[in-house]
């Protein structure tokens, strides 16, 4: 083996065409950029969302609506999973972490019960919120409701 019959890796090259190399390389003077206009220049940058001039997306889509700022955003447990829960793991009282072990809430989730389902034990629930349909139901089965 010698320098002669060196070659690159196959796939390493790609056989590209030098630009801007002379006019020998049949890519010299204008090194593939036309003419006038700013892409022809050094430093050319489009913006984000350009159509060429015409009037883009975001600007032509209207606004519409309202975000509130101050929003909280819960997530909903049903009572039907709750006693789901407390029967399978044989629990007196649900509280979030208990949630969080099961895998039906996130860490840093807030979490409002719901009243959907029937509850037929007594449970006691510590939760961030609760609906009025569901107090009701919890403090009926003889549990108590405990906001975290």
């Amino acid at each position: 083996m010698d320098l002669s019959n060196l070659t690159p890796a196959v796939g390493s090259n790609k056989n590209k065409r030098r630009i801007g190399r002379g006019p020998g390389s049949g890519k010299g003077g204008t090194s593939t950029r036309g003419h006038k206009g700013a892409k022809s220049r050094s430093g050319y940058k489009k913006k984000v969302g350009f159509e060429g001039g015409q009037m883009p997306l975001q600007r032509r889509v209207p606004k519409f609506g309202f975000k509130n700022i101050n929003r909280v955003e819960y997530k909903a447990v049903n009572i039907k999973t709750l006693e789901a829960l407390a029967t399978e793991k044989n629990l007196e009282a649900v509280t979030v972490a208990d949630l969080l072990a099961a895998g039906l809430v996130r860490k840093n989730q807030l979490v409002k019960i719901l009243g959907d389902g029937a509850l037929t034990k007594k449970i006691d629930v510590t939760a961030h919120a609760f609906s009025k349909k569901a107090e009701e139901a919890i403090t009926a089965a003889g549990g108590t409701v405990t906001k975290a």
